[in-house]
């Protein structure tokens, strides 16, 4: 995967800046999705591909 251009990381919304359990989006990137643990932010990065990044989004939000 080709980082060079750097991503622009956001947290959820619903992120209480408390330490909980969050996750940090970056979907500034052409043709992926990226998504990270808030807390471990030099560890794994999961990566999607904007359409079914779209597909989870929609699913979690109708429930």
């Amino acid at each position: 995967m080709d980082l060079s251009t750097e991503p622009r990381w956001r947290k959820s919304s619903r992120s209480n800046g408390a330490g909980g359990n969050c996750v940090e989006v970056a979907d500034s990137l052409p043709g992926r999705v990226l998504v990270r643990d808030s807390k471990d932010q030099a560890g794994p990065v999961l990566v999607f591909g904007p359409s079914a990044w779209h597909a989870f989004v929609q699913d979690v939000t109708t429930r």
